[in-house]
């Protein structure tokens, strides 16, 4: 079927609600980009509304593309939903996007398998739920489902899928009954059918718990079921939890033993020796230009240099940048800020350097980068590396001009574009160029403290935030250096704040390609309600796989009284601070910033944490879930022989608590009083059950058992559903 190209499928629209329709259902398939009032219109701009559309056959749809007016528009689409199904009461979700306020067609890829196999659709339904325009209508102007539609290979999917829908249906039935114990229907229908409900290790865990009640039993279940990789999944889904440190240098000898106040310097690390490099920054009074380094294995601080510029490095700098050649052992620095008063035509020459770590020497590699091709003097921009092409990227940040310049004092301030370096040939090239007021997607705007890093996995350089003017922006894109493309991956207008980083300065971020995640310590924000700038620390994750961002650490307090009380547990908000990852080990280095104090605007700080984003270990998980079966077996006990529960409690339960976790510490010093109340507390769709001291002990092992099958891989486990839930009024 793979092979079999698809085609345009015809279909009518069957239904619209809240859909005024400007011309005929079989007028659909005609694209008229420059004819405005060629589109559906939504009478309002509030979900809930929709378009259907009914094929005039039962076909495989793969993809959707939607057409566009010839300019952008404010009724576009910016988010939707599909469904699909065979029938119009009875869909599930093909996809959940948003198409692009320009020109240009789109073509989205729907879900059409399952378990591998394809499936078939009748009725395909879009859903809007918001427009360009906050307070627009919808307009959809033009669509083409893609996919295939002759019988002879739509029927073999359709008779999978009706086959597929009557297998899950037993499963359903076959929970429901063994969930009430209806154990007579539940043994008839899985002998009549041979449906398996579930893996045979859920059935052997169910036997053991929940018929049986052998709670040891069930025990050794789960733990070889946790040693065997079983819950990784389920604990990699859960959200990180930070864990600072701050890191106090061993053997002090004094401050000249260690790194002083400062921000905007640089810190890179080689992670095969664990060594953290620093370079240069302003400590509120001048530029420095001191080389240091930090051994994580002994604990301590080595100025390798107190000026560079002395032993042929570059001079005091702050707001350049840094990068490390993991592979040739070799530090990268260019770019710097200059006050107004220091540019001159010799100043603003864009000079390069490389250390080699090997042999500790500094070398200049050009003294100015914009008369090789390279970009001009600029401060505030990005570098990263391809360690495996040898190329450096170098984007954004602003271009330096000279003080009486008539450009510094007329003109609007000139960004740098996208550069690559290429290390063996020494060459640079410039990829993109700045295009400020471009519309379309492949345009790139530069612009000063973002973030840019490279993936070395899908080769490609993700791109976000950062300031342009007055302008802080959120917009979030990938460009692939081999191709050339961009991707727009978020364009920076969502309104819900929550959901993704503040539009923010000075941010720092970092990457993990093996676990294709990125990280984000947040800076200088911009609240665009109340027009303020604010100094915040949150850290965010960025889950490259899922689209998806989690916020896993936030501190808004600016309360003087809560950082005395906190400052050797986590770090004070602050910006112009400086962030390096450790991928191998797992582990965040924080230096220095300025905490954006208006009453001591000179104030730089010098704390140095480490940050580890935690999950649940197997271990944890383990501990979880011998703690909740052996509650279980104490609340049974309980129930006959009061003193047996006691020293149950007391002994095997207090083992597995947590006395770390306050509400699980409290839920344990209650259990007690279920030696004097013998109530429970069912969930709906269990409370069907008579409630005798027999199924009372079936229902909650049932609950029990739904519990630790919730850690499984999902295509272990019994369906998520509930029968009873398919039951309307």
């Amino acid at each position: 079927m793979a092979s079999e190209p698809s085609h345009k499928l015809n279909y009518t629209i069957t239904k619209w609600s809240s859909f005024s329709a400007n011309y005929l259902p079989e007028n659909i398939l005609s694209d008229k980009p420059s004819d405005q009032s060629s589109r559906w219109s939504s009478e309002t701009n509030y979900p809930p509304q929709f378009l259907l559309m009914k094929l005039e056959r039962t076909a495989i749809v793969e993809s959707i593309t939607f057409g566009k007016y010839e300019k952008t528009h404010v009724c576009n689409l910016k988010k939707f939903k599909m469904y699909g199904g065979l029938n119009e009461d009875n869909m599930m979700e093909l996809l959940q996007s948003g198409l692009k306020n320009d020109h240009i067609k789109e073509t989205f890829e729907l879900k059409h398998k399952i378990e591998d196999h394809v499936f078939p659709c009748r009725y395909i339904k879009i859903v809007p739920i918001m427009s360009w325009g906050p307070s627009f209508n919808f307009s959809i102007w033009y669509v083409q489902l893609n996919g295939y539609d002759s019988p002879e290979m739509v029927q073999p999917c359709l008779k999978w899928y009706n086959q597929y829908r009557e297998r899950e249906a037993i499963r359903l039935c076959l929970k429901h009954f063994r969930q009430h114990n209806y154990s007579e229907a539940f043994e008839s229908l899985q002998k009549k059918t041979k449906i398996s409900l579930e893996h045979p290790l859920l059935t052997e865990l169910h036997n053991a718990l929940v018929l049986n009640g052998d709670f040891d039993k069930c025990e050794e279940i789960t733990e070889k079921a946790v040693n065997d990789g079983l819950f990784n999944h389920y604990i990699n889904q859960l959200d990180y939890k930070p864990k600072w440190t701050p890191i106090i240098p061993l053997h002090c000898g004094g401050d000249d033993s260690r790194p002083g106040m400062r921000g905007g310097h640089q810190m890179s690390i080689d992670v095969e020796t664990e060594t953290i490099y620093m370079f240069g920054g302003w400590d509120g009074a001048q530029d420095l230009s001191d080389f240091w380094s930090y051994s994580v294995l002994s604990g301590q601080w080595t100025c390798i240099s107190r000026n560079t510029e002395d032993e042929g490095g570059p001079s005091a700098r702050s707001c350049h940048k840094m990068c490390l050649d993991p592979h040739r052992k070799q530090i990268f620095t260019l770019g710097r800020y200059l006050d107004s008063g220091m540019r001159n035509s010799q100043s603003l020459k864009s000079d390069f350097y490389v250390y080699d770590i090997t042999s500790n020497k500094w070398t200049l590699i050009c003294d100015d980068t914009g008369g090789e091709g390279g970009p001009k003097l600029i401060f505030d921009h990005q570098m990263c590396i391809d360690s495996e092409k040898s190329t450096l990227y170098v984007f954004g940040g602003r271009v330096l001009v000279g003080s009486s310049s008539s450009e510094d004092r007329t003109q609007e301030a000139t960004f740098s574009g996208l550069f690559s370096y290429h290390i063996p040939t020494n060459t640079w090239k410039q990829l993109r160029g700045d295009t400020p007021n471009g519309n379309s997607t492949q345009d790139v705007k530069s612009r000063i403290g973002h973030s840019m890093l490279f993936h070395s996995g899908n080769r490609k350089l993700y791109i976000f935030a950062g300031q342009r003017a007055k302008e802080y922006l959120t917009d979030f894109f990938t460009y692939n250096p081999d191709s050339d493309e961009v991707e727009i991956i978020s364009d920076g207008q969502k309104k819900d704040g929550s959901h993704v980083p503040a539009a923010g300065f000075t941010q720092r971020a970092t990457i993990d390609a093996g676990m294709n995640e990125i990280h984000v310590l947040s800076g200088l924000s911009k609240d665009k309600e109340k027009r303020e700038e604010n100094v915040r620390n949150s850290f965010w994750v960025y889950d490259i796989i899922r689209n998806k961002w989690s916020c896993i650490y936030k501190n808004e307090n600016s309360s003087p009284q809560y950082w005395t009380k906190m400052q050797h547990l986590e770090p004070c908000p602050r910006f112009a601070h400086q962030l390096t990852y450790d991928h191998v080990h797992k582990v965040h280095y924080l230096f220095g910033g300025n905490p954006g104090k208006s009453n001591l605007p000179r104030m730089r700080l010098d704390d140095f944490w480490s940050l580890k984003l935690c999950r649940p270990t197997k271990e944890q998980l383990l501990r979880k879930c011998k703690y909740l079966i052996r509650k279980d077996k104490f609340q049974e006990i309980s129930t006959n022989n009061p003193i047996e529960a006691l020293t149950y409690l007391q002994k095997d339960l207090a083992a597995t608590v947590d006395h770390g976790d306050p509400n699980e510490t409290k839920e344990f010093q209650l259990l007690a009083s279920t030696l004097f109340s013998k109530s429970c507390s069912l969930p709906d769709h269990l409370s069907t059950v008579v409630n005798t001291e027999g199924f009372e002990h079936y229902t909650t092992r049932t609950l029990l058992f739904d519990t630790l099958v919730s850690y499984f891989p999902e295509d272990m486990a019994q369906p998520k559903g509930n029968l009873v839930d398919l039951i309307s009024f």
